[in-house]
Order: structure tokens, then C-alpha cells, then sequence
């Protein structure tokens, strides 16, 4: 076309021009997050064990090639006296942990959803509240976990305030929360629930309800609409692209666990019997306790898949239900 060289420097011109401001955030996400991403899967085909490293010739020897090797044994499995075993029965065990720590995620979200309807109503000194709920968010997860470790504690002479409560209101034999496999993963889901119902997601649901025109309310007011029909017809619609936003977040949030990882590895260790060691706990024993640093990025990498997967999934099938006004 005799116009298009013509009118490809004036193309050109928007892009140069954002080029500068683009390039600081482009180098840092090449710099700390696709060269290790890359680096990782590089790593999951070796068996690099870590250890200091002389000479740069010595690299290649510490990271000899393996293939799919970590893979097999991360996710294969072979029979053994007659029955179906798993090369890495721990990867599965830690994994269903993962999960089940997961069933947080839709109490925490509708918990937030919950306050944000009451922080979002206009009374006096709300704004105090808002800080108060958002606190456990910006503290320091180390002493969050020391102050829930007081809570829960249980030893024969001394009670933690949790258990002490329930003895005063009939229970005589309150649970051992962080020494019962049995009971220590419920307790680090009431944890995590306590840190995130007035965390980021209320923020988001907050914002969605103060987008909200309040001529619809007035409007279905005036037809008879009580509040259960307010929220069903006109909350609830009109947030969804934030509950889509928020539930996406926390899946990805929840597989990573980055406040569970802190908890474990401070209140548990990972135990009692592994009840609380999760995938980002693995990957950390692994790479740092064991130094077996290469069947540590074979794990990072499935976790990455997983997070990806669900995400896709949640991509795909979740958006059909999100109304878009």
C-alpha cells in the first residue's frame, strides 16, 4: 500500500516513547523471574547436588545430566509385592496436605466478602476498623505464627489460650492442635483464615461494593426487594469479575502457601508425622536440608504445572460465570 512506510514511523513513535519507562520493569522480570524460572527447569534434569563449588570447571561435574530421571522418580510408580507403589510416596502424601490445606481458600473468600459488606457501610470511625481488620496482613508472619503457636499450645502443665477457653465452656479434653496429626492441619486452616478474611481479598470485594451504583439498590428498594434479594440480584452479579479475580489469586496463593511455609516451618517443623509439610516445604528441605537441589527443581517445576493447569481451568470455566454489568 503506497501509505504504509508513510505511516509506519508514527506507529512506531508510541511504542519508542514508552520503550524507556517499559524497559526497568522488563529487565527485572527477565532478570529475577524467566532467567531462574528457565534456570529451574534447567536444574530438573540434573542431579546437582549443592555443595561450594572451587572452580567453574567443577560445575558441570556436580551437575551431571539425567534426563527424565527425577521425574520417574517424583512421579512414577512400580509394583511391589504385588501392589502399585509410588517412587516418592512423600510427594503424594505432601501434596494431598497442600490440598487440604486449600479448603481454607472458599471460607477465607467468603469471610471476606462478609466484612468488606460491613466495612462498607457508612458509620463513623469505619475507617479505624478497616485498619484494625487489615493488620494481620502486614505484620510479620513470624510473629503471627509465634503469637498462634501461644494460642495453641497444649503441654500437660501449661494450657494455650484456645484450650483454655474450651475447658471454661465444658471441654474436658481439649484437642492437642499442633502435637495431633489429626488436628494440626484444621488448626493452620483457622490460622490462615484469621490472617486473610481481612487481608487483600476484602480490599478487592471493598472496592467491587464501592463500584456498586447505589441506584440500583434504591431501585430494587422501591420494587420490594429485601436485603437477601438486594444481594442476590445486584451484589452478587456485580462482583463477580472481583470473585473471579480473587479466586484465581488464592488458587495460586494456596499452592504456593508462603504463609503456611512459615508457619510449618516454625510451629511444626513440618510435622506432627509430616501433617503439615507442604510442596514449598519439600522443595525447601530438599534444596537447603538435603542438598539434593536438582530433585528440588524437578518439584518446583510439577508445582509449577499444577499451578498453571488450575489456573487454566479456572480460566476457562470460571469466567462463565462472571456477568460483566
Amino acid at each position: 500500500m503506497p501509505g504504509w512506510k508513510s505511516d509506519t514511523p508514527t506507529r512506531r513513535r508510541p511504542f519508542l516513547q514508552a520503550l524507556p519507562f517499559l524497559l526497568p520493569n522488563l529487565l527485572g522480570f527477565l532478570v529475577f523471574t524467566l532467567l531462574p524460572v528457565l534456570a529451574c527447569f534447567a536444574l530438573s534434569f540434573t542431579d546437582y547436588q549443592l555443595a561450594p563449588i572451587q572452580h567453574l570447571s567443577q560445575l558441570r561435574e556436580r551437575m551431571p545430566f539425567v534426563g527424565a530421571q527425577n521425574f520417574v522418580k517424583l512421579l512414577g510408580w512400580h509394583r511391589e509385592a504385588g501392589a502399585l507403589v509410588a517412587n516418592d510416596p512423600d510427594f503424594w502424601r505432601y501434596l494431598g496436605n497442600t490440598l487440604f490445606l486449600m479448603l481454607g481458600i472458599p471460607i477465607s473468600i467468603a469471610g471476606s466478602l462478609f466484612l468488606a459488606i460491613l466495612l462498607n457501610q457508612r458509620l463513623r470511625g469505619m475507617t479505624l476498623f478497616r485498619t484494625i481488620y487489615f493488620l494481620p496482613t502486614v505484620s510479620s508472619a513470624v510473629a503471627v505464627c509465634i503469637v498462634w503457636k501461644w494460642v495453641f499450645h497444649q503441654q500437660p502443665n501449661e494450657v494455650g489460650l484456645l484450650n483454655s477457653i474450651l475447658m471454661s465452656l465444658g471441654v474436658s479434653s481439649p484437642p492437642d492442635w499442633l502435637g495431633d496429626p489429626a488436628w494440626a492441619k484444621p488448626a493452620f486452616i483457622i490460622m490462615a483464615v484469621w490472617v486473610g478474611v481481612g487481608g487483600y481479598n476484602c480490599v478487592l470485594y471493598l472496592a467491587g461494593l464501592q463500584g456498586i451504583p447505589e441506584e440500583f439498590y434504591e431501585a430494587a428498594a422501591l420494587d420490594g426487594a429485601g436485603t437477601w434479594a438486594r444481594f442476590r440480584h445486584i451484589t452478587w452479579p456485580l462482583l463477580s469479575p472481583t470473585t473471579f479475580f480473587v479466586v484465581t489469586m488464592s488458587i495460586i496463593a494456596g499452592f504456593q502457601g508462603s504463609f503456611l511455609f512459615t508457619a510449618a516451618y516454625l510451629m511444626t517443623g513440618g510435622g506432627p508425622a509430616g501433617a503439615t509439610t507442604t510442596l514449598m516445604l519439600y522443595i525447601y528441605n530438599n534444596a537447603i536440608s538435603w542438598h539434593q537441589l536438582g530433585y528440588a527443581a524437578a518439584i518446583a517445576c510439577v508445582l509449577f504445572v499444577l499451578v498453571f493447569g488450575f489456573t487454566l481451568i479456572n480460566w476457562r470455566y470460571g469466567q462463565r460465570l462472571v456477568h460483566y454489568g
